[in-house]
């Protein structure tokens, strides 16, 4: 003779079965998802574990030029040059 079930032993079945399947769902979408990654790991490298390229000086600016350039910026921050010379005497000295 078949017994009905309990609605909460029905509702726990349930979401067995629901939870299983949502974890099976995931596991195959995660296995597709790895076996088209090598695909795309040819065209674009990753650099996940590099640091940041450090900005570099331009081109052809001496020390010298770098270190006359930050006291040309002390002055303009202390108010004796205004941006107008500031801004010219940085391109005489980069030869802009």
């Amino acid at each position: 003779m078949l017994r009905r079930r309990r609605p909460i032993a029905r509702m726990a079945t349930t979401a067995v079965v629901a939870g299983t399947a949502a974890h099976m769902g995931a596991r195959s979408a995660q296995r597709h998802a790895a076996e088209a990654e090598p695909q795309y790991a040819e065209a674009e490298p990753q650099y996940a574990d590099a640091p940041p390229p450090a900005p570099a000086a331009p081109a052809g600016v001496s020390s010298a030029q770098i270190d006359e350039l930050k006291q040309l910026a002390e002055l303009k921050d202390q108010g004796i040059l205004t941006e107008e010379e500031f801004a010219a005497k940085k391109s005489q000295i980069l030869g802009i």
